[in-house]
């Protein structure tokens, strides 16, 4: 199983989030501190905006919080919002629909084994909240990217 990118940096925008919960962010300073793409980020905000995961605020002073506390953000809730498809192979669908044909659809175990599978990721990641992830490794480094990126430049520059 993999997450695509939009899951990865969603996680990581709301990580971000999470440690800065005493101010707001930019879209910017996510995307910088990273090293993504803005445009990306902006839809991948959009998103999470949509699903109560993140609020905005245009102009001045506007920026980006957590839409509800980090120990209120199940990390599962935010990969099933973010993919598109969780389907492990072509044969599997999560929502009724035909997959892709396969010879041994209808007495297949493998699909029965894989769907297991998948709910088992599911579920560690159900009982995860988005505070859970926050250790003081993740706290302290986010917390030195943005104090480095707002530190003057001590040559001047």
């Amino acid at each position: 199983m993999r997450l695509t990118l939009y899951t990865d940096y969603a996680l990581r925008t709301l990580l971000y989030l999470a440690v800065h919960t005493d101010r707001r962010v930019s879209i910017r300073e996510v995307a910088q501190t990273y090293g993504i793409s803005e445009n990306h980020l902006v839809k991948i905000i959009h998103h999470l905006g949509r699903g109560g995961f993140v609020r905005t605020q245009r102009g001045r002073g506007g920026g980006l919080t957590l839409g509800r506390p980090a120990e209120e953000i199940c990390v599962g809730d935010v990969v099933r919002h973010t993919e598109e498809d969780m389907v492990l192979v072509g044969c599997m669908t999560r929502n009724g629909d035909e997959g892709m044909p396969c010879l041994l659809a209808k007495g297949c175990s493998l699909r029965g084994v894989l769907e297991q599978a998948l709910d088992a990721f599911m579920g560690v990641l159900d009982k995860s909240t988005l505070a859970d992830m926050l250790h003081p490794y993740e706290r302290r480094t986010l917390l030195q990217a943005a104090e480095h990126r707002h530190s003057p430049d001590p040559a001047g520059r």
